[in-house]
């Protein structure tokens, strides 16, 4: 044992002096630490480019400058070369040897002044710099460490012995006299070095595992983040495409506005201009029925009766047929007929205006229909003649089909192979439905054929008789949604190219349920399942 302490002090103690040799080559003189961002004077001599600019900014006050190492002069402030090599050499040390970059450790005897400890003393329970080191005591005992200010740390609380091994059984740090005399006596021990690189190696596999958990977070995270992208992406475009819509109904509508009212404008126009025709010509008679009257009242004020009499043009006075009945028409007629604003015509241009606009969009958006296939329908399924209605009913004796649904179930006609688009559904009182989208691949016998018990179909499912309950399945998964369909109506929205079906309860505001996300391979068909005594009725189908 003491040959074993003798090689490790001999071989920390040439260590720490070839260390503290080569640390002492690479202090500034100035600052006395490691050099940081070495320059050399044209003496030859080298400092810390700060320490000589200090050193320099001082000596400019005395006109002069000189080399604080060899005192030699200079006429003018010399310029600073950086020593590459020096540099070179500093970072080497500093790697191999970090402690002596700023350890905290400094040497238990030098008193007056810090000075950092290069090797601690476990015996002695003192740190050492370079120069105490050179007259410290070489025996075995003098156990020699890295730097460290926690010497009682390293020793045993009860036998104030160094810890030199590991009791496997207790999980703790032991002297010598604590396995040979003290209560780890007989137990299980390691020396320190193979307690630790078992644990090292324990650790060592756990970081292995941390590292696999971090990487598989980071392609977490990295898919997320690229999830937020599409997201964002079709946002969007979708931000884009309503914009767009938006933009273009509301200059339909301004220029229908603009065409209504020019339409009231020019109906009033025209009615204030009959008007005013009529008003001029009755106020031209009325002035003529005032001079009558006035003629009238002057003859009837005179006095002498000859006068009266002989009054040539009395006869003209007495005339009242003057076509006050044609006026009269005119005026009736105005009132009556012409008098007010084609109120029926204005609201026909408006709500044809609209239509037209509405019609413009449906186009754009290439409104379809979606109609259920008889030959796929099971017998006990009963469709309307205009193939929007589906019930259950007796044996309907279809003839039995390839295509033919054993169950009461059925497919629309029309197959969405791209776009985007969405139908809707009256499912009424019915107490068990299934509505959604399947491929026309999908079996037409065995259970796994109803829609949503198998990988080719989607669908929301409606059980008025658990209460209310609704469900989503694929692949006979099934979950439950919270809450029922309010409205008794359902909307199936299809996302052909970005692999959505999703389904909504239209009541107001419209809420929505779920979507399924996914890869299709096959185009995909409308699919209604009607339980007994059931009717779903389709409402209607768009592509958007």
């Amino acid at each position: 044992m003491s040959v074993r302490y003798f090689q490790c002090h001999f071989s920390l103690l040439l260590s720490a002096m070839a260390s503290a040799d080569l640390r002492k080559e690479l202090e500034c003189s100035v600052c006395l630490n490691i050099y940081t961002d070495p320059v050399m004077l044209k003496c030859g001599h080298n400092f810390c480019r700060d320490c000589i600019g200090r050193v320099w900014d001082t000596q400019e006050r005395s006109g002069g400058y000189s080399c604080p190492e060899c005192r030699e002069e200079f006429q003018d402030r010399p310029a600073l070369h950086r020593n590459i090599t020096l540099r070179n050499i500093v970072e080497n040390f500093l790697s191999t040897h970090p402690d002596q970059e700023e350890s905290g450790v400094f040497c238990t005897y030098c008193i007056h002044t810090p000075v950092p400890a290069v090797i601690s003393c476990l015996l002695c329970e003192a740190s050492l710099c370079d120069n105490h080191l050179r007259v410290h005591s070489k025996s075995p005992e003098h156990v020699l460490c890295d730097p460290t200010t926690s010497l009682e740390n390293r020793k045993c609380s009860v036998h104030k012995k160094i810890l030199e091994y590991y009791c496997t059984e207790d999980s703790t740090c032991i002297c010598m006299s604590c396995r040979l005399d003290g209560e780890h006596r007989g137990h299980q021990v390691e020396t320190l070095d193979e307690a630790s690189e078992m644990k090292k190696k324990k650790l060592r596999n756990v970081l292995q595992k941390l590292m696999r958990e971090r990487e598989e977070m980071e392609k977490r995270v990295q898919s997320l983040q690229e999830h937020r992208r599409k997201v964002q992406g079709e946002a969007d475009d979708e931000t884009e495409r309503v914009t767009v819509l938006f933009r273009d109904l509301r200059r339909r509508l301004e220029d229908l506005e603009k065409r209504v009212l020019r339409e009231i404008s020019g109906q009033a126009e025209r009615i204030s201009g009959i008007i005013n025709d009529l008003v001029q010509d009755l106020e031209i008679k009325k002035e003529e029925l005032s001079r009558k009257m006035g003629d009238i009242e002057e003859l009837c004020n005179m006095t002498d009766p000859l006068t009266v009499l002989q009054e040539s043009d009395t006869g003209d006075l007495c005339d009242t047929e003057d076509g006050d009945d044609e006026d009269r028409e005119r005026h009736d007629k105005l009132l009556q007929d012409e008098g007010d604003l084609d109120v029926g015509g204005i609201s026909h241009t408006l709500h044809t205006g609209l239509s037209d606009i509405m019609s413009g969009v449906n186009v754009e958006r290439g409104v379809t229909d979606i109609l259920l296939d008889v030959r796929t329908a099971g017998n006990h399924l009963h469709i309307s003649d205009d193939r929007k209605t589906a019930s259950f009913s007796s044996p309907q004796n279809r003839p039995e089909t390839p295509e033919r649904f054993q169950y009461s179930q059925v497919m629309s006609s029309q197959r969405f192979s791209s776009g985007r688009h969405y139908w809707e559904v009256d499912v009424g009182e019915s107490w068990f439905w299934r509505v959604g989208m399947c491929y026309p691949s999908i079996d037409r016998r065995g259970d796994q054929s109803r829609i949503g018990n198998n990988k080719k179909s989607w669908c929301l499912e409606g059980w008025w008789r658990r209460g209310n309950q609704l469900s989503v399945i694929h692949d006979s998964n099934k979950t439950r949604l919270p809450g029922g369909v309010s409205s008794k109506r359902v909307r199936i929205d299809l996302d052909y190219e970005a692999g959505r079906i999703s389904f909504y309860d239209l009541c107001d505001p419209i809420r929505h349920l779920h979507t399924f996300t996914t890869t299709f391979t096959e185009p995909l068909h409308a699919g209604v399942y009607v339980g007994k005594r059931c009717c779903i009725k389709i409402c209607g189908g768009n592509q958007k």
